[in-house]
């Protein structure tokens, strides 16, 4: 350490005026370099960079707004529900357990259910066939028959044979018995004109299975709707 050199501020101001110069020591740190300038930033990214974070906030305004005022319909409604709950309680017992118990008694009605109509039926019927008539029957001559047959006479006693001839007349009104054996071949059409009484079993006919199949739609239904509470205690009360 340099002799010259003060020890403090009171030596220095003695030496100062006593007439005595002071020189103060060089520190031997080298001097630092200035900083070079840093470029300066182009007004489009100024520009920039102040749109964006007022973008947010004014998002962040937007999203904050909104989400109150769904809190607070949502608080509306729960009000509403609690205040009303006895009313729309009311609509299982008074309109929706009624109505699916008589659509399930309408679809069991009509499993049952039979169609009674008549059927009215006017049409002709053509017919053409060979009628065959085979009868036994007692014909009366309207005229006088006159006959004139070959006979052959037998003399008795071995006198042997004779041939001539017989002539003779059948009256008027006279019966002959005779067999009718003829086919009469008819072509005719016959109208029909009937009603006829129907009955019709819908259980019988196959909608069975199709109205059981409907029951079976609804009853998820109405298992859902009968497990709801009625009022609102039974509502707020917790389940065990």
């Amino acid at each position: 350490m340099d002799d010259d050199q003060p020890k403090n501020l009171s030596e220095a101001s003695l030496r100062l005026t006593s007439g005595d110069s002071y020189h103060q020591p060089q520190s031997s740190q080298t001097p630092t370099q200035p900083e070079p300038e840093q470029m300066a930033p182009e007004p489009g990214a100024k520009s920039k960079q102040r749109v964006i974070p007022r973008l947010w906030n004014a998002f962040k305004n937007v999203a904050i707004l909104f989400s109150f005022l769904v809190n607070i319909v949502l608080v509306i409604a729960a009000a509403i529900l609690v205040l009303q709950a006895d009313s729309i309680l009311s609509v299982k017992t008074e309109i929706a357990e009624p109505l699916l118990a008589d659509l399930d008694q309408a679809f069991a009605a009509l499993e049952q259910t039979a169609i009674q109509s008549t059927v009215y039926i006017t049409d002709t019927i053509p017919f053409v066939f060979d009628l065959s008539l085979e009868h036994n029957a007692d014909v009366i001559l309207t005229q006088p028959v006159p006959l004139y047959v070959p006979a052959q006479f037998v003399l008795p006693g071995g006198g042997g044979t004779i041939n001539g001839s017989v002539s003779l007349s059948l009256p008027q009104g006279q019966a002959l018995p005779v067999a009718l054996a003829i086919s009469a071949p008819v072509s005719t059409t016959v109208p029909v004109i009937m009603e006829i009484p129907v009955t019709i079993e819908l259980s019988e006919a196959g909608m069975g299975p199709a109205i059981e199949q409907l029951r079976t739609v609804f009853r998820p239904v109405t298992s859902f709707v009968q497990s709801l509470p009625d009022t609102t205690e039974e509502l707020l009360q917790p389940n065990d």
